[in-house]
């Protein structure tokens, strides 16, 4: 059973836990900071946009929201952040939207961080456990192909399709082949994945990989696409008895019209009704007691698997998993300050171990994973 209309406040509340055991940061705390900085904002206009679906649209307006703010991702510093059209001190909007977006990397670690968190947040909103749709259309070259092996398939089965999918065929081939799965006569669509180049068809095995090493359940979904023009690479979706709770794919093309330059990207939207009362602020917890830094890939896998067990534990722990360079992972450490430091490797993770470091002391005590909690607890 899924919930009806949620609580604002409840929302912003999990959305904010979920965010520091994931490694995404609320894009308010840094629209603030950087306006804090002294460096200058502006308002910009909205780049001229091709034909969008209303998710594709809603993470258009929160990009302009990121450039007017000042923030300029790059591969060397990228940004994991969450934005919610909810706002303390307002009515409620009756329908929620919560985004988790990683601009500024290209890796396949960004897209399964992006479902990890989103999965998380299903959970604990909706009390069901909600199934991982993925597919890929790939890259641009790939779409061109599948469009046309679409094409030609709408041709061929001319006589048996409805009219109105014909019809739809000459104006938008991946509207009509959605259309033609809505109507139950896409038993001979062609398979995007038929159609990938190598790169496209490496980056959606990478990915593949890394829910499969997180003992991460998903189904692959041929008839899920993605016909906006905002959309490329990956797309998965939450759903839970037909019912979609949550979108999310690659964008890169999207963000380089604001961004004025080549920029990796994946974002996935949730959206759900609310009560619609005013919104009060939400309370945090208390201040952060340890942060957890990892190197390789070995223990971003450990990490992610950590995270829920962690969370579920009510530690309060930060981390940001989809950053793979140790030295931007230690720039947010020394601002966040927390009292004790807690270290992954390749050599910790294949051994289930992590270090734990007391930072006023300089003391480090290797921890068996599997006693990570109860020790956690027991400093915290």
């Amino acid at each position: 059973m899924t919930r009806d209309a949620l609580s604002a406040e409840e929302i912003l509340r999990k959305v904010h836990s979920i965010g520091d055991y994931y490694g995404f940061i609320p894009f308010a705390s840094l629209a603030a900071r950087h306006k804090g900085s002294g460096r200058p904002s502006h308002s910009s206009e909205m780049p001229l946009l091709p034909p969008l679906d209303p998710t594709a649209e809603s993470i258009a307006v929160f990009l302009k929201q990121c450039v007017d703010a000042g923030l300029m991702p790059s591969p060397r510093q990228p940004l994991f952040v969450w934005h919610s059209n909810i706002t303390p001190g307002r009515n409620a909007p009756r329908v929620a939207q919560i985004q988790f977006h990683a601009i500024g990397t290209d890796r396949a670690l960004a897209d399964a961080v992006v479902i990890h968190a989103m999965r998380a947040l299903a959970r604990d909103l909706m009390k069901s456990d909600y199934v991982i749709r993925i597919n890929t259309l790939g890259d641009k070259e790939t779409r061109a192909r599948f469009a046309r092996e679409l094409g030609n398939f709408f041709k061929k089965n001319s006589a048996i399709l409805p009219e109105e999918c014909l019809t739809c065929a000459r104006r938008d081939v991946f509207e009509a082949a959605e259309l033609a799965i809505e109507r139950r006569f896409a038993e001979h669509l062609p398979a995007p994945t038929d159609f990938l180049s190598d790169q496209s068809r490496k980056r959606f095995e990478e990915l593949l990989d890394y829910l499969e090493a997180t003992e991460t359940p998903y189904e692959l979904a041929p008839d899920l696409l993605s016909r906006s023009g905002g959309w490329g690479e990956a797309c998965f979706a939450l759903t839970h008895e037909d019912k979609t709770l949550v979108w999310g794919s690659r964008y890169g093309e999207l963000a380089r019209l604001f961004f004025k330059s080549a920029m990796p990207a994946v974002g996935a939207v949730l959206k759900t009704e609310t009560e619609g009362a005013k919104v009060f602020p939400v309370k945090r917890r208390a201040r952060l007691r340890f942060a957890f830094v990892h190197i390789g890939d070995e223990a971003k896998h450990a990490s992610i698997k950590l995270a829920e067990e962690l969370r579920k534990a009510r530690l309060p722990i930060w981390q940001i998993i989809g950053l793979e360079s140790l030295t931007e992972q230690m720039y947010h450490v020394e601002r966040l300050n927390p009292p004790y430091l807690i270290v992954m490797g390749r050599k910790e993770a294949l051994e289930h171990s992590v270090v734990l470091r007391n930072r006023a002391t300089q003391e480090d005590v290797a921890i068996p994973i599997e006693h990570l909690t109860e020790r956690l607890r027991s400093v915290a």
